[in-house]
């Protein structure tokens, strides 16, 4: 028995050993492959961007167009492009366009943009602007921008229409169906799942809770959003229209009248959209690279045009970390994207405390005279909102002037943390306003029930033990109902003593309603409309500086995170695989539930109080 016992102690040490020593030498071997791809990237020219003296810059852009990336794990990142796995959600930042697009405007070896924009996922109204802004800038150097496609969704064709020409494949698709807001609601299954729901709001068209109250879309909420969708509509046509030198009246809202255009057409789209002056030529992409070769001539392997893409052309410019003056006075650019959720969060969310802290931090530094808060958000926590907005009133005590620079989004605490501003400038196409709070709890007593699982037991006070399980009392849900009331008589106070407006005046404009930023002018719900440099431009205004720099105040990164950032950034420049695969409808259906209950979950307010605009997106 003590020989077996010696035997078996023996084979199990010599396997932990030998399994020890594996994973020592798969450590290792990990390390050296990293080392030797490193060291090959950083030796070899291969991945140096050279630039024809002339050549076109490809704007192909892939993904979606944000104010900030989420944080990825660089070592993720590279791991995934290494094996050719494609990031489910790609980003790209708008001041990452924009660089890219103003140096191309000076730089003489570009002479065409293309605009080549199929997996550019929609960024919503105002982003779009700001990008058709710098390519209407380019354009009116004297060089050539053309965009090119097999298809264009209605955002691609917004920037396609500043082109000289736009083509599209004979066998190619564009029609424009509007904006729309349509949304899952979940009434009825939730009560097939026995889920009781506790919702307590203030405001008659704060819609954010109906998806887990009604089955349908309230006659308000309807009302409401059917004002700012047109509104944003109308927008879009003028702005298309008048580029394109056509009438309004070219977009086809009746149905009927884009049928007969589409029988007269032979049922073919391409067709429709040059006959209908949408595009000027109908090319297959070997024309589209004839053409191109015609413009800036042939590359060096005799195979296409001369060309530089997007990303390329980005790492060519743009340092791996920016250099800035180090005594120069700053206006500080901070952004706030995402939803608002308390504690500390990563970039591409806002946290109160982590926001609060960039925000302090530019309090802190004396070279900073100013500070633009760059906001595209609908809200989320009402406790976080005013964690941040208190930092902004503490900026403004210290003689800062504070500037709410608003994004595609800036509603509920999107606007909560922008009240305070010393001037609060919107895109006219920004959804902001939806003013009002609500509360929201499940309990889950019932749905236990069905499965035979029961909470009992005793407390010292009629509150004692309230959780999940237990069914809300009466005394509860008005003790609920009456922070909701206080939460909305603190924002419309709040809105109210910075806008120099009553309280009536807030509460006819407040209730939730979703308002435009060209509507929200009108309302002085903000000052002026305009976009970034008009914000960086209203800062040095208030704070009286005439020479100054930028300062993008974020989360620092440590030197072991530069250090991964810059080694896989380079090593992935090389192994970057670019094709983009579009989702099928089953997956897509699932992508719209999993974003839904995701969004759902991650609210996390100490108090269970939210200033949070669900309507405010898109379809």
């Amino acid at each position: 028995m003590n020989e077996q016992k010696s035997i078996l102690r023996r084979f199990t040490g010599n396997f932990f050993r030998i399994l020890n020593l594996s994973r020592r030498i798969i450590v290792n071997l990990v390390f050296f492959i990293l080392l030797i791809i490193f060291i090959i990237t950083i030796t070899s020219d291969s991945h140096k961007v050279v630039i024809p003296e002339k050549s076109a810059l490809v704007l192909n852009l892939h993904g979606e167009v944000v104010e900030q990336k989420h944080e990825i794990d660089p070592m993720d990142e590279f791991l995934s492009e290494a094996f050719s796995q494609q990031d489910e959600n790609p980003e790209i930042l708008l001041s990452d366009i924009l660089d890219v697009i103003e140096s191309a405007k000076s730089d003489h070896r570009i002479q065409v943009l293309v605009l080549q924009l199929q997996n550019m996922k929609g960024p919503g109204l105002t982003k779009l602007r700001d990008i058709a802004n710098a390519i209407q800038s380019f354009k009116a150097t004297g060089k050539q921008v053309i965009a090119v496609g097999d298809q264009y969704t209605q955002d691609q064709y917004y920037l396609a229409s500043v082109a000289n020409e736009i083509w599209l494949n004979p066998k190619g698709w564009l029609l424009l169906d509007g904006y729309g807001r349509y949304q899952l609601y979940f009434k009825s299954a939730l009560d097939k799942l026995s889920i009781s729901q506790h919702i307590f709001r203030v405001g008659t068209y704060k819609s954010a809770v109906e998806p887990y109250m009604r089955d349908d879309m309230s006659p308000a909420a309807k009302e409401a959003n059917k004002l700012w969708l047109n509104d944003l509509w109308s927008q879009y046509k003028n702005e298309v229209a008048s580029r394109r030198d056509f009438s309004t009246r070219n977009f086809d809202e009746d149905v009927d009248v884009l049928v007969n255009k589409l029988k007269a057409a032979d049922g073919n789209i391409a067709q429709y959209a040059l006959d209908n002056q949408w595009v000027d030529h109908l090319k297959t992409r070997e024309q589209i690279k004839t053409d191109l070769i015609d413009m800036v001539g042939t590359n060096t392997a005799n195979n296409s045009f001369n060309q530089v893409h997007f990303k390329d052309y980005l790492h060519s410019i743009k340092p791996v970390i920016p250099v800035h003056h180090p005594k120069s006075d700053k206006i500080a650019i901070i952004v706030a994207k995402g939803t608002i959720l308390d504690g500390n969060q990563k970039p591409g969310t806002i946290g109160g405390d982590s926001t609060a802290k960039l925000l302090r931090k530019a309090r802190e530094n004396d070279q900073v005279k100013a500070v633009v808060l760059r906001v595209d958000s609908p809200g989320g926590s009402a406790y976080a909102s005013e964690v941040i907005r208190q930092e902004v009133d503490l900026l403004k005590a210290a003689g800062k002037p504070v500037i709410a620079s608003m994004g595609t989004y800036a509603a509920s605490g999107g606007y909560w943390i922008s009240a305070s501003a010393n001037r609060i400038i919107a895109s006219p196409s920004t959804i902001t306003g939806s003013i009002g709070i609500f509360g929201f709890i499940m309990t889950f007593e019932n749905t236990l029930n069905r499965i035979g699982i029961n909470t009992d037991g005793v407390g010292t006070t009629d509150i004692a033990g309230f959780g999940l399980t237990r069914p809300m009392s009466d005394g509860m849900a008005e003790i609920f109902q009456l922070s909701i009331n206080r939460g909305y008589q603190d924002f419309i106070t709040l809105v109210a003593q910075n806008r120099d407006m009553t309280l009536e005046e807030v509460d006819a404009i407040a209730q939730g309603r979703v308002w435009s930023g060209k509507k929200a002018l009108e309302l002085g719900l903000v000052d002026q409309l305009g976009d970034l440099n008009d914000a960086i431009d209203a800062a040095a205004e208030i704070a009286g500086l005439t020479n100054f720099d930028t300062l993008l105040i974020e989360k620092e990164l440590s030197s072991k995170e530069l250090f991964l950032r810059s080694l896989f950034g380079q090593a992935a420049s090389i192994l970057v695989n670019d094709e983009h695969i579009a989702a099928g409808p089953v997956q897509q259906l699932m992508t719209v539930l999993q974003k839904e209950l995701k969004q759902l979950n991650q609210l996390n307010d100490p108090q269970g109080i939210y200033t949070l605009c669900l309507s405010c997106e898109l379809n």
